[in-house]
């Protein structure tokens, strides 16, 4: 279960796992609140859909979507259920505890993100449910700090790419970035938390040490009109490129040299490994499960986000150094490749599934 299938973390985090399941296995259905362009490639990889009315917790749409949800598990004889954002796990974990199957809820970013309420209501799913998957240890371990979560509640399954999407051959460069010496790049939903301001401003500090590079901005949302406002203040809105958000990203990877994530707040950005399996250079801030994903100097760059200069400073370092950019940019690609592929997460997945199905069924 995923509130929407739009753009977002979440959303892909479910739509690769249930593309990705052992069918020899595993039968995979999907429950929505709402539909989006990732109802496509489910639809296409053989994945049944459940739409399901929920508008709101605070009127009727939530009951009638807890009734048809209750018919949709008798009828297909769903065993367990998993919900892979915050809405879905307040939602699905009293449901699935009501028709009495197993629950498995998900927190794939940090909570002080969501409402207080919200977090409250977090607490009763996390009872109600036998396992909390996180994305990183960071994360897990917040989880045990600050809402009481015991060791074995939380279980650790890093996001994994999908290598036959994301991967570096081809690395050729899009057509608006074809007279670019360097492309630098950042993907993400534009909202504050991911502060893609710094990044074009430290593209603006860097740039006279190599005129002809570009920064390539893909995404939309509501922090994206004040970002093309400031590349205009700063004077480098001719050497910028922005792109709407969209669901085929990889090309635009692969026309990058070095990718950015600034976030001040982050579990496990997908965007970042799927940078790394393309062949990007991979700049990223020093929170949650970024360490866990980059080590500096080795496969990418870290810099500290309570220091913004310090992006600069290593943005800096990677348009000057060449070889060493190579080095990381060939690293990346292992790094990616084997330790955080999909097909690892997957198994990760199924391991978790088996165990608790096997402890239900001998009950």
């Amino acid at each position: 279960m995923v509130r929407s299938l739009e753009h977002g973390g979440c959303e892909r985090d479910l739509t690769k796992i249930a593309l990705h399941l052992n069918r020899d296995r595993f039968e995979p259905h999907v429950a929505v609140f709402r539909g989006g362009f990732r109802r496509r490639e489910l639809e296409a990889g053989g994945v049944p859909i459940l739409d399901l009315p929920v508008t709101s917790f605070g009127n009727r749409s939530a009951w009638r979507g807890f009734r048809q949800l209750g018919r949709y598990l008798r009828a297909h004889q769903i065993e367990l259920i998993q919900a892979f954002d915050v809405p879905t796990d307040i939602f699905a974990a009293p449901a699935a505890r009501w028709f009495g199957v197993p629950i498995v809820t998900s927190q794939l970013s940090y909570r002080n993100l969501v409402s207080r309420g919200s977090r409250v209501a977090l607490r009763l799913s996390d009872r109600l449910s036998e396992r909390v998957v996180v994305n990183s240890r960071a994360v897990g371990e917040s989880l045990q700090r600050e809402f009481g979560l015991t060791e074995d509640k939380i279980y650790l399954c890093y996001n994994g790419v999908d290598l036959t999407q994301f991967h570096p051959q081809g690395r050729v460069r899009a057509e608006p970035l074809q007279d670019a010496s360097l492309v630098i790049g950042a993907i993400c939903v534009m909202r504050p938390e991911k502060r893609v301001d710094w990044v074009i401003r430290a593209f603006a500090r860097v740039r006279s040490a190599n005129p002809r590079m570009k920064l390539l901005l893909v995404g939309s949302g509501p922090e994206a009109a004040r970002l093309r406002e400031l590349a205009g203040d700063l004077g480098i809105r001719d050497a910028c490129h922005f792109e709407e958000s969209q669901a085929d990203v990889a090309h635009w990877m692969r026309s990058t040299d070095i990718y950015i994530n600034s976030s001040v707040s982050e579990s496990f950005p997908n965007g970042l490994l799927e940078a790394m399996a393309c062949g990007c250079c991979a700049i990223g801030s020093k929170v949650g499960g970024i360490p866990e994903l980059i080590t500096h100097g080795e496969d990418g760059l870290i810099f500290d986000s309570s220091r913004p200069e310090d992006l600069t400073a290593q943005l800096r370092l990677a348009v000057s150094d060449a070889e060493l950019r190579r080095k990381l940019q060939t690293k990346a690609i292992e790094t990616a490749s084997q330790r955080f592929s999909i097909a690892i997460a997957a198994r990760r997945m199924e391991t978790l599934y088996e165990a608790l199905l096997s402890s239900a069924n001998s009950r």
